[in-house]
């Protein structure tokens, strides 16, 4: 490596290698080839992706795609990188880092000027359906969390990129990285690699079921809890903080994470060791962060305590107050559901387990794989804090702890299967794969995905007949089409793709603008987007709400563009139809300036939630727009175009032209228009003073405002509007 390599490296508190990184750097990690490493959390792993992907750009000028199959984690390695920001290519040029996880109908051309890319395997699939040139650029591809080959939803994502860029550069180094892989050495015979498998940490971890005040660990070692609270959870919790650590608690549900955090916050009132000015300084922070609910209320008080939750139904931004919180060791507790133990690193003295067990809708309670409990278990002991981290599962009887030690503490984790074969996800793949050119014939396509992983576990011909069957669809709905050995997409079929939507979900958007609606309003499109697949989970309704639904949909009988089942005779399809409604509801609301607590109050959907939906919604809405535009449904463009700005910004109508200024949000543009600063042309007209005067506009924001609206029209920022669109351009903007 480059002395300027090491330096930076020397620099940040390396100065000798991981038994783990020595291990893929004597595989021939440096010298170009595919290595596959297991090795636990905070082993370094990372470190060896970042030695192979500097080492490529400085001696062989290549570009590197780090992918993640989460946003915060791309953020996290996007600021881990920019260390390396200072290195100078043979040309001169300082290596530049880019990250890239939003807008799936781009071919991101800017990205060609940039060496390292951090991209989620979303929008890497996305844009590998662009085929921008830069891809054939790339010499280093590091797959982070492989694991995830085995998860049902995002797995086959992940293994139909690294298919894709192997077909386009066979020599291109892969380095994947997990913390738990049973099956390394098969992983690695797909992509040809050398696959390295190791226990060691940096921080030794003890695994142990604690039954009766007294924890049993898989060394033979056993430690006493002191009965303070005689919940073993915070018994075994005071204990670890009273000794300086922190814990994490891992819940079932998230119900259960605040409920655990709130009765924590209670057992540490007067124990807690952060300085109170520190806890309450973050409080409020949290509370001047976005919009107040009852949720961000509830999460303030906890950390006032030194305790907090963390779940995926809170926001971004208060998701990352409380985990840059816990890393600086303000909270000592804090209880999450395991999405976390997937997302950004996050280490604890103490993991403790509460359940082992699940509920899912409609299939009950079961048990939690050993993958997901080593992957929880994995978060214990802090480098650089801890001489050893505990994972402890918490059991209620000595059966139950018997149990416990016999299937997960002593049990090696699952390996990883494929899940490409399953219809719904296989078949936008077939899709793109033939849009993008990476297929042309029949035998072509069947070739192709002889390549995927899943191919390489069972025999290809498993996933043949899987793939006619999907052929014939996309035939029959005009996507693809057949001449003589010839295959190729359609406009349909191409536009279908790079939109990045499954094809089932464009035959109910494309059936539903041809099928019309008696009378068109914001539920007619609303409800058309929630109808899709790609809408992801729906919100299922409460009894009471049902009825409230069922009622709505009997006013509204006239403005769905797609059949409604009958509540008596299709029930199923009936229940399917009340939870697509209630997603309907909740952006109908959004879009009439509901606030996220009265929205969390009336659907009980959390602000993290609500933002999800918003953001499928406003995707699948542009997804109509493109559709009615291929199809030359010329008369709803504008309708489409406004309801999207409406629901990116939650806003009625009158504010669309308002709130597409640059800092002026819902809650400004509703103040500006109180105060009689309606049009673009009223704020071009006021003062700086007189904005001034509107509450929440001071003066950085006022002349803001002025320098959009004082000169020429700013540029049009939906994607969705183009130029010859003039007269639904000056209807949406207001100039």
């Amino acid at each position: 490596m480059p002395k300027e390599v090491k330096d930076i490296l020397l620099e940040n508190g390396y100065d000798v290698l991981y038994p783990p990184q020595e291990d893929a750097i004597k595989a021939g990690a440096l010298e170009g080839k595919n290595v596959v490493l297991a090795s636990p959390t905070a082993s370094g792993k990372t470190l060896i992706a970042e030695l192979c992907i500097l080492k490529n750009i400085l001696e062989k000028g290549g570009k590197a795609l780090y992918l993640t199959p989460l946003r915060a984690l791309a953020s996290e390695k996007f600021d881990e990188f920019q260390k390396y920001k200072i290195l100078e290519k043979e040309s001169g040029e300082k290596i530049r880092i880019a990250i890239t996880t939003g807008d799936y109908d781009s071919s991101e051309s800017w990205l060609a000027k940039f060496d390292i890319i951090i991209a989620t395997n979303e929008k890497a699939d996305s844009l590998l359906r662009h085929r921008p040139l830069w891809i054939g650029e790339v010499t280093t591809i590091v797959a982070d969390e492989i694991h995830l080959l085995t998860e049902p939803e995002r797995g086959p994502t992940l293994e139909v990129v690294l298919t894709r860029l192997l077909e386009i550069n066979p020599k291109i180094q892969i380095i994947a990285l997990s913390a738990t892989v049973r099956n390394a050495d098969e992983v690695a015979q797909w992509i040809k690699a050398f696959p390295i498998t190791t226990d060691w940490r940096p921080v030794p971890l003890k695994e142990g079921v604690c039954q009766a005040g007294e924890i049993q660990f898989k060394d033979g070692s056993a430690k006493m809890v002191p009965a303070i609270t005689g919940n073993p959870l915070f018994d075994i919790s005071l204990d670890v903080i009273h000794d300086g650590g922190q814990v994490l608690i891992f819940t079932e549900t998230r119900k259960s994470a605040v409920d655990t955090g709130k009765k924590a916050s209670a057992v540490l009132k007067s124990f807690s060791r952060t300085d109170k000015r520190t806890l309450n300084a973050i409080a409020e922070k949290i509370l001047s962060t976005g919009e107040k609910t009852r949720l961000s209320e509830a999460l303030a008080e906890q950390v006032k305590l030194g305790s907090a939750f963390h779940h995926a139904g809170l926001t971004g931004a208060h998701r990352r107050i409380i985990e840059d919180a816990f890393r600086k060791g303000a909270i000592k507790l804090l209880a999450a559901t395991p999405t976390l133990a997937a997302g950004v690193n996050l280490p604890a003295r103490t993991v403790v387990i509460s359940s082992y067990e699940r509920y899912e809708a409609g299939y009950g309670r079961y048990p939690i794989s050993v993958l997901e409990y080593k992957q929880l278990s994995g978060r214990a002991g802090r480098p650089k804090y801890d001489e050893f981290g505990e994972a402890v599962l918490v059991a209620r009887s000595p059966d139950e702890q018997d149990y416990l030690f016999e299937n997960y503490v002593l049990a090696q984790p699952e390996r990883l299967w494929s899940k490409l074969a399953v219809e719904r996800v296989l078949r936008p793949h077939v899709l793109a794969t033939i849009a993008s050119g990476f297929a042309r014939t029949e035998k072509g396509l069947y070739d192709f995905f002889s390549k995927t992983f899943y191919a390489h576990q069972y025999d290809p011909r498993m996933i043949r007949s899987r793939i006619g069957e999907i052929l014939v669809f996309l035939c029959k709905e005009g996507m693809v089409k057949l001449d003589g050995a010839k295959l190729f997409a359609t406009e349909f079929g191409r536009r279908v793709s790079e939109l990045y939507i499954d094809p089932v979900s464009a035959v109910i958007i494309r059936d539903g603008l041809y099928r019309r609606a008696t009378k068109i309003t914001e539920l007619s499109f609303l409800h058309l987007v929630c109808h899709t697949p790609d809408v992801g989970a729906k919100l299922y309704p409460r009894r009471r709400e049902a009825d409230q639904l069922g009622v709505l949909a009997d006013e509204h009988s006239g403005e769905f563009m797609s059949k409604v089942p009958d509540m008596w005779t299709e029930i199923g399809d009936y229940e399917e139809f009340l939870a697509e409604l209630k997603c309907t509801k909740v952006v109908l609301d959004w879009i009439d300036e509901a606030t996220e607590d009265e929205i969390l109050k009336s659907h009980r959907v959390e602000p993290g939630d609500l933002l999800r939906l918003i953001e499928i919604c406003d995707w699948l809405l542009y997804a109509t727009h493109e559709l009615a535009r291929l199809f030359n449904h010329k008369d709803l463009f504008s309708k489409i175009a406004e309801l999207r700005v409406r629901t990116e910004n939650g806003v009625k109508p009158e504010l669309v032209p308002l709130v597409q200024l640059e800092g002026v949000g819902r809650v400004r543009a509703r103040l500006l228009f109180k105060s009689d600063f309606k049009s673009i042309n009223d704020l071009r007209s006021a003062s700086v003073s007189a904005l001034m005067n509107v509450p929440l506009i001071g003066p950085a924001v006022a002349r803001k405002i002025k320098d959009q609206v004082g000169g020429k029209m700013k540029a049009e920022k939906w994607e969705i509007l183009k130029k010859e669109e003039s007269s639904e351009q000056a209807l949406l903007t207001g100039y």
